[in-house]
């Protein structure tokens, strides 16, 4: 509940007498500034409490708030996980579903292959060459 809930409610309990006091009587003999200088002197000299912070709540501790949040290295644990696993899946299984998932589309067509040509072997012989260069050059 509100403060001024709270006051209306006992506003409305109080005894009939003892009701909000007249507004003449509240104001002080100096005017309506004095009487809201004298409030701002009084709450001056308060302590104040914390608007910014909610009721009940506890302060924790900036370095635990830390702990908690700063990354955590999981790449011992990650790796043990990846590493005891040894199973590998039957390689035309694989290649059943990665063709289950491809789409129709061009773009989620694997790239074809294209079989590499056999470097040709030459039709003549080292004997050919030698006998070409015998009648082109004149070299014995």
């Amino acid at each position: 509940m509100s403060a001024s809930l709270v006051r209306r409610g006992l506003e409305l309990l109080a005894a009939p007498g003892q009701g909000k006091a007249s507004a003449g009587l509240q104001q002080r003999q100096d005017g309506p500034r004095a009487a809201g200088t004298a409030r701002r002197r009084k709450a001056a000299q308060e302590p104040r409490r914390n608007k910014a912070t909610v009721k009940g709540r506890v302060v924790k501790s900036a370095i635990e708030e830390y702990r908690k949040k700063a990354a955590v290295n999981h790449l011992k644990a990650n790796l043990q996980y990846m590493l005891k696993g040894r199973i590998v899946a039957n390689k035309t299984i694989t290649e059943q579903v990665l063709a289950q998932n491809r789409g129709r589309k061009s773009k989620d067509q694997p790239p074809k292959k294209l079989e590499k040509k056999k470097p040709q072997g030459t039709v003549f012989t080292e004997e050919d060459f030698r006998k070409f260069e015998r009648e082109y050059f004149g070299r014995p």
